[in-house]
């Protein structure tokens, strides 16, 4: 008799933790997604079409990989931008590459992550085709050369003439070793 006084309480707690589960499980692919519609945190816009002409305003671009620390353990990779900086014109479909090793004896799978500082560039940074839209898979010893397409939107701020690209490549666990 005492357990069917108690089921509805308990039924209700584990759907309240059924659904904050859900939320913390959803949170993060929707934060992504609000951030790429903004611009919000630097997140670069992807774009399809690039200005019809480029600006006469040049700004520098600088290139920075890493790998990430505590989630990336076992991604045995060297991670670096080919190029640490470039200088390109406002609207100019510019091309940059980062170069990505696997040292480990095994499979390993990454997906890379970006970034753009200043903040307020990030709605400027606009990148046409990246390595960062799919998985990397790299065999033992192997290197890939990983491009990046990009313009800088000629609405970028006039306070701002360095923008910095960042790049961060954490392990993909689940694709380990597959084909």
């Amino acid at each position: 008799m005492d357990r069917r006084r108690h089921r509805p309480v308990v039924l209700a707690t584990l759907a309240g933790v059924a659904a904050m589960i859900g939320l913390v499980a959803a949170s993060v692919p929707l934060y992504g997604l609000y951030c790429r519609l903004t611009g919000a945190g630097g997140t670069p816009r992807v774009a399809t079409d690039v200005p019809p002409e480029a600006s006469a305003r040049m700004v520098t671009v600088r290139f920075d990989a890493s790998l990430a620390k505590g989630l990336a353990k076992g991604l045995d990779w060297e991670f670096v931008p080919i190029q640490r900086q470039m200088r390109v014109h406002l609207g100019e479909p510019s091309l940059a590459f980062y170069r990505a090793t696997n040292r480990s004896p095994r499979t390993l799978v990454g997906t890379a992550v970006f970034n753009v500082t200043p903040d307020k560039a990030g709605q400027s940074f606009n990148k046409t085709e990246c390595f960062c839209f799919t998985e990397q898979r790299l065999e033992p010893g192997q290197s890939a050369e990983l491009p990046v397409s990009f313009f800088v939107d000629p609405g970028l701020a006039e306070d701002v003439d360095t923008v910095t690209l960042s790049y961060t490549f954490y392990l993909v666990p689940e694709r380990q070793g597959r084909s």
